[in-house]
């Protein structure tokens, strides 16, 4: 069954995940996140394991960002989500000054909203698997990607 003859469950629900999750979010995410009043009281990372037991929210997308999980062996997830990489250079990684760091999470946040734009406007309801398919890849090889291949235009 492709996910697109699904019904949504909630029109957007964004849950990150990390094979190894540190302690808590960066301080400089946070810190973007609430200048743009976006809710960040109770963010905190989570384990793949989390997502892929039993009781685990059932998805039907799962999205990977950061350049190591491309490669990683990802679990099984409940419900067979469709799948795609969407690559970007990992903020937490930039050195420099607190002002170039602070812009590494805001350039990230920028990609990953004009990702998700282009995700939910895809007429899910009547584009096949395999064109959806397409299509999620194009998005991750948009402006800001790391895949590697060539960009989408």
């Amino acid at each position: 069954m492709c996910a697109a003859d699904r019904k949504p469950r909630a029109l957007l629900s964004a849950k990150a995940k990390e094979e190894s999750p540190k302690e808590r979010p960066c301080p400089f995410a946070i810190k973007v996140l609430n200048t743009l009043d976006y809710p960040s009281d109770n963010l905190r990372s989570k384990s793949w394991e989390e997502f892929a037991s039993p009781d685990a929210p059932v998805m039907d997308f799962v999205f990977t960002v950061c350049d190591n999980a491309a490669g990683e062996s990802c679990p099984v997830w409940p419900g067979q989500p469709m799948s795609a990489h969407w690559g970007i250079e990992d903020p937490a990684e930039v050195e420099g000054s607190e002002l170039e760091k602070e812009a590494a999470f805001v350039a990230a946040l920028r990609y990953l909203r004009n990702r998700i734009a282009a995700f939910t406007s895809l007429p899910l309801e009547s584009i096949d698997c395999l064109s959806l398919g397409t299509r999620l890849r194009d998005i991750g090889r948009s402006e800001g990607s790391t895949s590697g291949q060539e960009k989408a235009s």
